[in-house]
């Protein structure tokens, strides 16, 4: 085993980055390495001969985060002079010029826009014995035209765009992603075909903002186009997608959702704040009645909805009128659950020099009164579906007491988590089958299912995935597909968009 060299991608950040770092384990792959997890435990070295951090640089103390596990690889790269050190991601793109002076034991430094670039960086830093920093400025290739290792075998991320046109003055992700660039949907529609093909089914469509997609091509309504269009591919049973911005948000989605079965219903619409003042000096582009008239009209056409957000607590400038607006809107919109952030200064926005920073003890009071609301609402909204029959996306592990409990675990068509338990003499479901189960306790942030206990329902659906996962118990790591090639691109095309067939309304 001595003659193998490994890799270790570690993951920080969104989904986008879960995706990106799919592709950068494909092109390891390609370029002859193999996954840390995939060698037998007792020929396994403590730590790869590559090691690469995909970083982000919008969670709250990322770069201390990054050079505290770049700080405990030093003395591994010290005992092995030959193992490299990678950095990706939104970090990287950002503090490029700081990373190899702060860190001078890293190799390569990359940013988002050439992930493609990684193999021959690594060749590069070898052969020239000295760390190579290389940042573009625009996106090289889309990430989905290069090799991937996917985490899953029955679920599968798919990007449609990359970059953001927004300007809110919180965030740094349009200035470290670059402007939307949107691929056609012929090319999105073959990479979902195939994905099925391979026993996929689940996909989520990833955009920094979702609603924009078509922005490049002229078409204000290609993503409600698109929904649609996925519900035409045989074979593909959920399509979730992240994620959508209120401003961009039409009521076309809204239909193309609930007309289209396989769109689950389910939404992750980002509120920020419910007060007016403080989304404007965010620049976020809407207003909270506006807000509010979404989630109605959602809940018009898809009444079982799970609506999930984002807030941000102690923006500069809030006022204890400004948080009870938010507290109010919360109230109004019973989101299913919430991400909930406490502001943090992030360097290079414009809201980290505005005026009247809220000091930390009030950020964290308000903080807790706002989790202490959403969490009484998640329980509330669980404990609704109490006694109804979900049916469930199993998955490898969800729950970390699901070995102890002798449950299951899986996601519902809307997204919320399900432990269930299996009946004596029942059939065991794989990872990527579907079964149907009871609900009988919600609590705040999962569903427990034991219905099948007491003579209620329980019904095993087995599936492509659940047939994909099975395929790869005699892989190296076991339930994860080998390296799939790239979708090739089509090219943008010079004159007027021509609209894919599928996509056609």
């Amino acid at each position: 085993m001595s003659d193998l060299k490994t890799y270790d991608v570690r993951t920080h950040g969104c989904q986008m980055n879960v995706h990106d770092s799919e592709r950068l384990a494909g092109l390891l792959e390609t370029a002859g390495y193999v996954d840390l997890a995939s060698v037998p435990a007792h020929d396994r070295p403590a730590t790869a001969d590559v090691v690469v951090f995909n970083t982000c640089a919008v969670r709250e103390n990322a770069d201390n985060k990054l050079y505290g596990n770049l700080g405990q690889l030093r003395p591994a790269k010290t005992l092995n002079p030959d193992m490299q050190i990678a950095v990706g991601g939104c970090m990287a793109q950002k503090d490029r010029a700081t990373i190899v002076q702060r860190a001078p034991w890293v190799d390569v430094v990359f940013g988002t826009h050439n992930i493609g670039s990684l193999p021959a960086l690594l060749d590069r830093a070898r052969h020239n014995k000295r760390a190579e920093v290389e940042i573009l400025e625009s996106l090289e290739t889309f990430p989905s035209t290069l090799p991937t290792r996917r985490d899953s075998a029955y679920a599968a991320w798919v990007s449609i765009s990359v970059g953001c046109n927004n300007t809110c003055t919180f965030c740094i992700v349009p200035s470290l992603r670059g402007k939307e660039t949107d691929r056609r949907p012929g090319e999105i529609l073959a990479e979902i075909q195939a994905l099925v093909d391979q026993g996929v089914v689940e996909i989520t469509l990833l955009g920094q903002n979702v609603n924009t997609y078509g922005v490049e091509f002229g078409d204000r309504l290609a993503f409600g186009k698109l929904l649609r269009a996925c519900g035409e591919i045989e074979g593909l049973e959920r399509v979730r997608f992240t994620s959508p911005h209120p401003a961009a948000f039409t009521d076309d989605v809204i239909t193309a959702m609930a007309q289209t079965p396989n769109v689950m219903p389910s939404l992750h619409m980002p509120l920020q704040s419910g007060s007016d003042k403080v989304l404007k000096d965010m620049r976020r582009s809407y207003r909270s009645a506006k807000f509010l008239g979404i989630i109605d009209r959602v809940r018009e056409q898809i009444p079982d909805a799970a609506i999930t957000t984002d807030i941000i607590v102690g923006f500069p400038g809030e006022t204890e009128e400004d948080f009870a607006e938010t507290l109010r809107v919360v109230e109004q919109s019973r989101f299913s659950s919430a991400f909930t952030f406490q502001y943090s200064i992030r360097p290079g926005t414009p809201a980290a020099t505005m005026e009247d920073q809220v000091p930390k003890p009030v950020v964290q009071e308000r903080f807790e009164r706002l989790v202490a609301l959403q969490d009484e609402l998640s329980w509330a909204e669980n404990r609704a579906i109490e006694g109804r029959t979900v049916e469930v996306l199993v998955a490898p592990l969800e729950g970390r007491k699901d070995t102890e409990t002798a449950r299951m675990s899986g996601r519902a068509r809307d997204n919320r988590l399900v432990h269930f338990s299996v009946p004596d003499g029942g059939e065991r479901p794989r990872p990527g089958d579907v079964v149907s189960v009871d609900v009988t306790y919600g609590a705040p942030h999962h569903l427990v299912a034991d219905g099948a206990l007491h003579g209620g329902t329980y019904a095993v659906r087995r599936t492509s995935g659940g047939d994909a996962w099975e395929a790869l118990q005699d892989a190296p790591v076991p339930g994860k597909p080998g390296v799939s090639l790239g979708m090739p691109s089509i090219g943008r095309p010079a004159a007027a968009p021509v609209t894919a067939p599928a996509c056609g309304a």
